[in-house]
């Protein structure tokens, strides 16, 4: 079990934590500082780094997620919150990568600047909705237990 929830927190880490550094650190200074033929294919790279690692904890998530519920037999009400919330935020995700993310890195290399802005406006709207619920799903991992 100890194992499993290493690989849990070091999985919620990187995707929530790289949500946070990108929405709240990276994004209002890229805005800022670049413009829009430097700061989208940025953001294109950027995404294409983090979008590996995103994929990789969310298959670490969901198979330590599973193998803690396993051992539990019957899994507390608030490890099924988890995995309802983690598994809407994987749906968001797979929507951004498979959709606005590929319009972007289509856009980039047509340097079409309005359309690649607009794909990625939708990328930080749905970011940031997964980041509130990442945030959320922490809280009642957090909470759960403590909830009698």
């Amino acid at each position: 079990m100890l194992v499993a929830r290493f690989i849990h927190i070091l999985g919620f880490t990187v995707w929530i934590g790289g949500m946070f550094f990108a929405y709240m650190a990276l994004r209002p200074v890229a805005a800022t500082v670049l413009q829009p033929a430097q700061r989208l294919p940025l953001w294109a790279g950027v995404f294409g780094k983090f979008f590996f690692w995103v994929w990789l904890a969310v298959a670490l998530l969901f198979a330590s997620g599973f193998h803690m519920m396993a051992l539990l037999g019957k899994p507390p009400a608030y490890a099924l919150v988890m995995l309802a919330l983690g598994t809407a935020m994987l749906l968001i995700f797979a929507h951004v990568f498979f959709s606005p993310y590929k319009r972007l890195q289509r856009a980039v290399a047509a340097q079409d600047w309005p359309a690649g802005g607009a794909a990625l406006g939708r990328i930080r709207f749905l970011v940031g909705a997964n980041l509130i619920l990442g945030i959320l799903t922490m809280c009642v991992g957090a909470l759960g237990p403590l909830s009698g």
